[in-house]
């Protein structure tokens, strides 16, 4: 299934605002990495909605320490959460390697929503790579095959920085009751073509999701460029 496509002169305004709006409604909400995000993220800190009820997961994450230039959870950390009051944090903790952080953030989910095949997020927030890839899912990589669990350890990543990552999987990304991808730049262009343009494949990861609830593509006019 093809995402609904909303395209944004203001961007980073209207990701705030699903956000702020994603947190007076609470629940699991899975943030991601990248520029974009956390241009959203800082705008919003700044709309003064209730995170009480809010759980944060992350889509992935490198392996390394909180505090790490290239951690996912310290961006959002500066950006977003120690800004606000969510209900929980559950951080991937990169500092203990891919296979025994994947394997600590699955016993995580799993007793966060009571031991089911695969957890319902209400919200994942998901960037997009410029080779398509989303989350830690990176092409022809073999994590791409795995369906019978949430939590992936990623050994060998696509692109920089070079080091090993924690991810959720396709199954995981699919079973969210909404998935909103967000795509700015001209740079993007060719990969939300890839990722968004019908066909799926290993190629463009990003084209693998295809969730049963709400599914939006929300990017900006030079995202959309290539989207016929």
């Amino acid at each position: 299934m093809r995402p609904e496509v909303r395209v944004s002169d203001q961007l980073t305004e209207d990701a705030a605002t699903l956000l702020a709006e994603a947190a007076d409604r609470g629940g699991h909400v899975v943030l991601t990495g990248g520029s974009t995000p956390k241009a959203a993220y800082a705008r919003a800190a700044e709309l003064g909605a209730d995170w009480s009820g809010v759980d944060i997961w992350f889509s992935d994450e490198r392996c390394v320490g909180p505090e790490h230039e290239h951690s996912n959870f310290g961006m959002a950390d500066a950006a977003l959460l120690s800004k606000v009051e969510p209900r929980a944090v559950h951080r991937m903790e990169g500092e203990l390697g891919p296979e025994r952080g994947a394997s600590e953030y699955a016993k995580k989910v799993a007793g966060s929503f009571d031991d089911v095949a695969m957890p319902e997020f209400d919200l994942i927030l998901l960037g997009l790579g410029p080779d398509a890839h989303c989350a830690s899912l990176f092409p022809g990589n073999p994590e791409l095959g795995i369906r019978d669990r949430a939590v992936a350890g990623v050994e060998q990543p696509g692109m920089a920085p070079l080091v090993p990552r924690i991810t959720l999987t396709i199954p995981a990304l699919n079973a969210g009751k909404r998935v909103v991808f967000l795509v700015s730049g001209e740079d993007k262009a060719d990969a939300v073509r890839r990722a968004f343009g019908g066909r799926q494949s290993p190629d463009a990861p990003a084209s693998l999701v295809d969730p049963a609830g709400e599914y939006v593509l929300l990017c900006d006019p030079p995202a959309a460029a290539q989207l016929s």
